[in-house]
């Protein structure tokens, strides 16, 4: 029997605009900050470096979303292209890394909207838990309902983003050298790990392969939104974390993150316009709604996937009646990621979701690899660079992600034998 399909809603201005809020959240909110702390005003170079290994993905991403244009990512093209276990590894990364993600999308929301509005430290965990209840359900409406609610909260952060550049311009251009000083002296190890941080930052462009099965002409639409999204991201990027160097200097841009999840409205404070720091809360507010939305809406179709191959409960491949939302995959991973917010920790999320998520664009570039030639988009050494950019850059992540990472995938194989075994596949 054919599982039940859903609903093609997403055309390419819809596909480019959860492209947009899946990146343009935590990446330029609080990862930013994070690699500044590490590579000081290696900072920007970190950033074309991850732009670079992005782009390289990127592709990969593009031409196995045209060549199976199905819901789950690379966890439906591992399981095509290189077997089921690597398949399921392409999937258990996928959660384990982006419910990292999406907790650190949360905890960033906390931070700046009780800066915002005057909230006690105490309350950060209780609102990033709040948040992640209500882009479950909005998520639990559907992929149309769900675009439309992400197109008007990134439009709202462009704006403010937009804004805060123009503001700190002055500043900057009065003092070009604070973009660079220090810079020789960056340390490489430093600079490295910074940009493994960097390159989660850059990786929301696969919410839209994952979305294959909801995207109209997918053959075409998926690798120009996957293209678009990157090219005005890496733009946003550069000028966001110029604006924020040139105001608070790399060594106060990485403190404020740790202290405060909020470094940008610190630029704002720094800069002696209120108006801007009320504005920047509303941005960052916004900015981490589209990445919340995104992030449940493309678990939800990996695990909805994983479910229909046998390697999830069979109660998660069950879709609504109206063919949009699969529910049981989406109030599962709410659940999921409100238990990591409980960590209380956006370095510890993020950098674990680093070691995760560059195991899982390594198999998406081996899938890419063994895509057949009428199915080649691009050349392959495109995806050979991509491949081995994943590995080197895993190889800076902290020991103790590692071990964590590979013990949650040993975990991970274990439960999904026990529940083969179970169901009787």
């Amino acid at each position: 029997m054919t599982a039940a399909q859903l609903r093609r809603d997403v055309g390419l201005w819809g596909a480019v605009a959860m492209g947009l809020g899946s990146i343009v959240g935590t990446g330029v909110f609080v990862s930013l900050g994070l690699a500044a702390e590490l590579a000081g005003t290696g900072l920007l170079l970190a950033l074309l470096l991850a732009a670079v290994l992005a782009g390289l993905n990127g592709m990969s991403s593009a031409q196995l979303a045209a060549a199976y244009p199905v819901s789950g990512g690379t966890y439906e093209y591992a399981n095509r292209t290189l077997g089921p276990r690597a398949g399921f590894t392409a999937g258990w990364m996928f959660l384990s890394a982006k419910s990292a993600s999406a907790a650190t999308a949360a905890l960033g929301f906390s931070g700046y909207a009780l800066q915002l509005l005057g909230g006690t430290p105490s309350l950060r965990v209780p609102t990033a838990l709040a948040l992640v209840a209500l882009t479950t359900g909005v998520v639990w409406l559907g992929a149309r309902r769900t675009n439309l609610v992400n197109t008007v909260a990134i439009s709202i952060t462009l704006a403010v983003l937009t804004g805060l550049v123009l503001c700190a311009l002055p500043t900057v251009a009065a003092d070009p050298s604070s973009l660079t000083a220090g810079l020789a002296t960056t340390s490489m190890p430093g600079l490295l790990e910074a940009t493994a941080l960097l390159f989660v930052a850059y990786t929301g462009y696969g919410r839209i392969a994952t979305l294959g099965e909801e995207v109209i002409d997918p053959r075409r639409t998926i690798p120009r939104a996957i293209l678009a999204t990157l090219l005005v991201v890496l733009v946003l990027y550069l000028a966001v974390a110029a604006a924020a160097l040139g105001v608070l200097g790399a060594s106060d841009y990485g403190q404020l993150t740790r202290q405060t999840a909020a470094p940008l409205e610190a630029v704002a404070h720094r800069l002696q316009l209120p108006w801007l720091v009320w504005t920047v809360g509303l941005g960052a507010a916004t900015a981490m709604l589209g990445v919340q939305l995104n992030l449940v809406l493309g678990l939800s179709r990996v695990l909805l996937a994983m479910a229909r191959r046998g390697d999830a409960p069979a109660l998660l491949a069950r879709i609504d009646a109206t063919g949009t939302t699969p529910g049981p995959a989406v109030l599962t991973m709410g659940g999921i990621i409100g238990a990591l917010v409980l960590l209380g920790d956006v370095r510890t999320t993020w950098s674990f979701s680093a070691f995760t998520v560059l195991v899982y664009y390594a198999l998406t570039n081996l899938s890419a690899l063994r895509l057949p030639p009428e199915h080649q988009l691009y050349p392959r050494w495109l995806s050979w660079g991509g491949l081995a950019g994943c590995a080197f850059l895993a190889l800076w992540v902290p020991p103790i992600y590692w071990v964590a990472g590979l013990g949650l995938l040993g975990v991970g194989h274990a439960l999904r034998e026990v529940l083969r075994r179970v169901g009787g596949a």
